[in-house]
C-alpha cells in the first residue's frame, strides 16, 4: 500500500526553530511538559525489511520503529502498527525471542521525526494521517503534541503502549477506531 504523509509544520514547529523560542525558554516561559525520552537505536540500513509486511523500511523514515536485541541484533519496521503485531506475536516473527532480550525500543514521532522511546509515546489513531501500511497508530511525544494532533488532524482516540493489544491492530488494518 502506498503511504500517504500528510505532516504539516506546526505553528510549534515553526516557532520552535526561531530564535526568539530560545531566548524564551531562558525567561521560563517554555512549556512545562515530561516528553518521551528519545533513544539512540541503530537506523535502517537500505536492504533491510520489515519482518511483518516485507516493506523497505529506510523508505519511510518519518514511520520507522524499531527493536533493539541484547545480542545486538536490530529489527526494523515500516511503522508502529507492524511493530506491535511483531511484539505481540514473538513466536511467529521471532521464534526464540522473548521481551526479556529486549535492549531497547523506538518509534519515530510525529512531529520532530526523532525516535523516542516506545513505551513512553502516546499514539494516535483514526486520523487523516496514513502510513506506509494504511491506517496507523501515530507517535507522538507529549500531552501538547496529542492536543496539536487532534486539532489537525482529526484523531479518533489516543492510545498507551499497553493499550495497543490484537484486537486494536485488527480494527486499524479494517480502518475500524473504536
Amino acid at each position: 500500500m502506498c503511504g500517504q504523509s500528510n505532516h504539516r509544520p506546526s505553528r510549534r514547529r515553526v516557532l520552535a526553530t526561531l530564535p526568539a523560542a530560545a531566548l524564551l525558554s531562558g525567561f521560563g516561559l517554555g512549556a512545562a511538559r515530561a516528553d518521551a525520552p528519545g533513544i539512540d537505536l541503530p537506523a535502517p540500513g537500505p536492504r533491510d525489511t520489515c519482518p511483518v509486511c516485507g516493506m523497505f523500511v529506510a523508505r519511510y523514515p518519518e514511520w520507522v520503529a524499531t527493536i533493539l536485541w541484547d545480542d545486538g541484533e536490530a529489527v526494523h519496521f515500516d511503522g508502529a502498527k507492524d511493530f506491535f503485531k511483531y511484539l505481540q506475536d514473538l513466536e511467529k516473527y521471532a521464534p526464540g525471542r522473548s521481551p526479556a532480550g529486549i535492549a531497547g525500543m523506538g518509534v519515530t514521532e510525529y512531529y520532530g521525526l526523532t525516535l523516542i522511546d516506545a513505551g513512553q509515546a502516546v499514539y494516535v489513531i483514526g486520523s487523516d494521517v496514513l502510513g506506509p501500511m494504511g491506517h496507523e497508530l501515530v507517535p507522538l511525544a507529549n500531552a501538547a503534541d496529542v492536543a496539536e494532533f487532534f486539532e489537525d488532524h482529526d484523531g479518533k482516540r489516543q492510545v498507551t503502549f499497553s493499550e495497543v493489544t490484537p484486537p486494536l491492530l485488527a480494527d486499524l488494518d479494517r480502518g475500524r477506531f473504536k
